[in-house]
């Protein structure tokens, strides 16, 4: 049977679409002319800026103002920084250096890239509070362990993307940073009380939604003292009783990625989508490899539970209106807005405040740096770190302890230089450190991840974050000179 066009239509506003490749496909642009609220962009469809903004000027035709969006955290998560890193440090380095001016001047600086090159609409910033020392999915994506620290930024970041015309969308509600798992695979569950969880988890989201921030997405993960059992995505209580009375939010509410296994691995995604909308989640981003035909069958799937009464098709308007809605204030910002500035070097300058020593680091001439390699997480994806663009001799090495005898052989003679990237998580890795510092004692750490396992060694560089502009900072105290 056709599905009915003005359900269609409905069904349609609640999409974010990925797609394949670095030009627009027909299905993504009729989708758009169709009532497709907008699409959400990842690493596969952007190649240099020139492409980028033929690409979304051609989206942007398609339609009156869809929402143009990707994961632009700044630090580890990048997507137009995913050939070289990130040119703006993450929320590590910001909470690190807390200093909420420079905050909201970074997202500032960041969403005038983004209007640049043609976003209106930023999945970020992160505002979960990292209280998990070995969490795989947050760690240096927030701004830190202490609500207060995290909810000040919160409210710096939202400001700085909204001063640029971008929306801000605080991420993830109600909070992923006390679980020890990713909601990429699984679905975790806080066992934490509810008035732990309020001050905890809820303060920098409400601090977000008191800066006016348009848009909140949730997390796949399950915190039964605010609500019952299921994901925060699918659930009616903390969505609603949670995020709107309790909070106060009247905007957008972004589910995470439906292809995720914490949302959707048991029941699939066209039922989870119908789950969603229905528990109150307005705008569906589909995630990274959901295309053509399995959008299709998600917007079957709404209508059909339409028809069947398991979804009222009031629910339907009310979040086609929320949509409707941000891309008016969208249209609005674009109207003010002015041309992009030229980027201030303000992430660099963010980076070098952040990054802290112990000990007094050498100016190594002719260094062996040994980077220890770490499984870069879904979220963050394959991106460069390190520090090979500034020192000839690096070696990206396996944690693998019996390593160290010959890399020790190969440093004779010359000063040593080791990175890692949350050791604190790999005991493989901290294992060939300490066999490394067994030989070598005076070598430098550096530390690219959160900096939680000290080492005992003569000289210990933590950066907060592994993006190119903390290379850089690395790199320099270690005397290193500009590289690339």
């Amino acid at each position: 049977m056709p599905l009915d066009p003005a359900l269609a239509r409905l069904a349609n506003a609640t999409l974010m679409v990925p797609f394949e490749s670095h030009h627009a496909p027909r299905w993504v642009l009729e989708g758009l002319a169709d009532g497709v609220s907008g699409v959400c962009l990842f690493h596969n469809n952007l190649e240099s800026p020139e492409q980028i903004r033929t690409l979304n000027a051609r989206l942007g035709e398609a339609a009156d103002t869809p929402l143009i969006s990707l994961d632009e955290e700044g630090g580890d998560v990048t997507r137009i920084g995913q050939a070289r890193g990130s040119d703006y440090p993450g929320n590590a380095a910001l909470g690190a250096v807390d200093d909420t001016g420079l905050t909201r001047d970074t997202h500032r600086e960041m969403g005038a890239h983004l209007a640049g090159l043609g976003f209106n609409m930023d999945l970020a910033p992160s505002v979960d509070v990292n209280v998990a020392d070995d969490n795989p999915v947050i760690g240096t994506r927030s701004f830190g362990a202490d609500p207060a620290l995290v909810a000040r930024h919160a409210e710096a970041s939202v400001l700085g993307l909204h001063d640029a015309g971008v929306v801000a969308c605080a991420k993830h509600f109600p909070g992923h940073g006390a679980t020890s798992q990713d909601s990429h695979h699984v679905l975790p569950r806080v066992e934490a009380g509810a008035d732990v969880l309020r001050e905890r988890e809820l303060r920098p989201f409400r601090a977000a939604v008191n800066a006016g921030v348009r848009s909140v997405l949730t997390a796949h993960i399950e915190m039964p003292a605010l609500g019952g059992p299921g994901p925060s995505t699918l659930n009616h209580h903390v969505l609603n009783r949670v995020l709107r009375d309790e909070l106060g939010f009247t905007g957008t509410v972004v589910s995470d990625a439906m292809e995720m296994q914490g949302v959707s691995g048991d029941i699939g995604i066209p039922q989870a989508s119908v789950l969603a909308v229905a528990a109150g989640c307005d705008l569906l981003c589909l995630g990274r490899f959901v295309y053509a035909d399995q959008v299709e069958a998600v917007r079957t799937a709404l209508v059909e539970a339409v028809r069947q009464g398991r979804l009222s098709g009031e629910r339907l308007e009310e979040a086609a209106a929320r949509n409707a809605e941000l891309r008016s204030w969208v249209r609005e910002r674009t109207a003010l807005r002015k041309s992009a500035p030229a980027p201030g070097g303000v992430g660099l300058s963010v980076a070098r405040r952040a990054t802290r020593v112990d000990g007094v680091p050498p100016r190594p001439r002719d260094p062996l740096v040994v980077e220890v390699d770490a499984p870069p997480g879904v979220a963050v994806g394959e991106v460069p770190w390190g520090l090979a663009p500034w020192f000839a001799d690096t070696v990206r090495v396996a944690p693998d302890p019996a390593a160290s005898e010959g890399l020790l052989s190969r440093a004779r003679g010359r000063d040593l230089v080791v990175v890692v990237r949350d050791a604190h998580r790999y005991p493989a890795a901290r294992n060939l450190v300490l066999g490394l510092l067994a030989g070598r004692p005076d070598a430098v750490v550096v530390e690219m991840g959160l900096p939680i396992w000290r080492p005992e060694t003569g000289v210990y560089v933590s950066t907060y974050g592994a993006a190119h502009v903390n290379s850089r900072s690395a790199a320099e105290l270690l005397g290193a000179g500009p590289g690339v």
